[in-house]
């Protein structure tokens, strides 16, 4: 959960509230305006396509856009490492935004139903250091978009393309003040359709859900540019793909864990958070096997304990340290940030970073991973939406 952002990730995507401001700043900096969680996911969802029954998936289609639903996004995260074992972490996520279901059409070549938001940032993990971007364009004029034959998303020189008719290998391209990546992705695993066959359910609500799918374990290589040096690295990506025209309900937020482990099993978790401080019975996950075989998880299948907190300079308190374990998996391990300070700012507040997976007691290494965390520190008019 874009993430996304991941799942449901992602309230991020529905950023309508933010619109107008968008439509008239210059292209390629973000608006100074911060945007609520609940005033994310608001807004006049009639006319669009809902997320109700599961569905098959279909490739390389699936990977383009699909235009009847409001929200959708390309969700990719990664933990890289020079041959020399200098550690980076990588986001470059896309968000399409339908401003309408249906509208007059347009002869302007400027004119368009969609926005395209795009966050990317590097964790410098020797350098402590996080570096995060973020960008909005029209899906008009070429600033921006998404197609599936050949597959692309972008956002003005940001990117993801495909190299092949089948979207792998899959290429990842971004730069912005002396930050960037060009990163080649394959794929060891079938894409996991998550959920209920590839509907991942937020609540009883007919609909108020996605289509979800993720490739769980992507061999990747290339460069990553700090400042004037340019590294050659290697490691794992993860990609999530969602659509959906969906709402949080009665959540405010959710922390989702993407671990790729040593031992070669994959592990995705998500939990929604209620406003009374519980844990939704929508939480869900899946584990997959070095063979690719998933098992799906329901809340009552993980235990998720915060060890320890971090408060920004913003003053948002956030969980900084986790043991997740899953008895029925035999897995139990210490999750750690690579760096307590990635936290995005613009234009909503939120937490995603590269994390460092240990087993439980040992110094001992058990993976990598991405965490994001949403729906911290949100203002009071959020807090009076969500009725706490």
């Amino acid at each position: 959960m874009s993430g996304r952002l991941l799942v449901v990730v992602t309230v991020v995507a529905g950023v309508l509230a933010a619109t107008l401001a968008l439509l008239t700043r210059p292209v390629g900096r973000p608006p100074a305006a911060r945007v609520s969680v609940a005033e994310a996911l608001t807004g006049d969802d009639s006319g669009y396509a809902r997320a109700t029954a599961p569905r098959p998936f279909t490739f390389p289609a699936d990977h383009g856009p699909h235009a009847r639903y409001r929200t959708e996004w390309w969700y990719y995260t990664g933990n890289l490492e020079t041959p020399e074992g200098r550690h980076f972490g990588y986001q470059l996520t896309f968000f399409r935004i339908a401003l309408a279901a249906e509208g007059p059409a347009r002869e302007s070549a400027w004119g368009t139903r969609e926005v395209y938001m795009a966050h990317f940032a590097v964790t410098d993990t020797a350098g402590r250091r996080f570096h995060p971007r973020a960008r909005f364009a029209r899906g008009a004029a070429g600033l921006a978009g998404a197609a599936s034959h050949p597959f692309r998303v972008w956002t003005e020189d940001w990117s993801a393309t495909s190299a092949g008719p089948d979207a792998l290998p899959m290429r990842l391209q971004a730069s912005e003040h002396g930050i960037a990546i060009d990163l080649a992705l394959e794929s060891t695993r079938a894409p996991v359709a998550q959920g209920e066959r590839g509907l991942s359910r937020k609540g009883p609500e007919p609909g108020n859900a996605s289509y979800y799918y993720s490739f769980t374990r992507m061999p990747t290589r290339g460069t990553v540019q700090v400042g004037e040096e340019r590294f050659e690295v290697r490691g794992l990506s993860w990609m999530d793909r969602e659509w959906s025209t969906s709402a949080l309900g009665d959540k405010v937020g959710w922390d989702w864990f993407a671990l790729q482990l040593d031992d070669g099993r994959d592990v995705m978790y998500y939990q929604l958070r209620r406003a009374d401080g519980s844990t939704d019975r929508f939480s869900a996950g899946t584990v997959v096997g070095p063979d690719g075989r998933t098992r799906t998880l329901a809340a009552d299948d993980v235990t998720l304990e915060v060890l320890d907190v971090w408060t920004s300079l913003r003053g948002v308190r956030y969980p900084g340290r986790w043991r997740l374990a899953i008895p029925a998996e035999g897995l139990d391990v210490e999750i750690v940030p690579r760096l307590a300070d990635q936290e995005h700012i613009q234009p909503f507040r939120y937490w995603e970073g590269a994390v460092l997976v240990r087993a439980k007691g040992t110094p001992a290494r058990g993976g990598v991973g991405y965490v994001e965390l949403v729906g911290y520190g949100e203002p009071a008019r959020e807090r009076v939406a969500s009725g706490r």
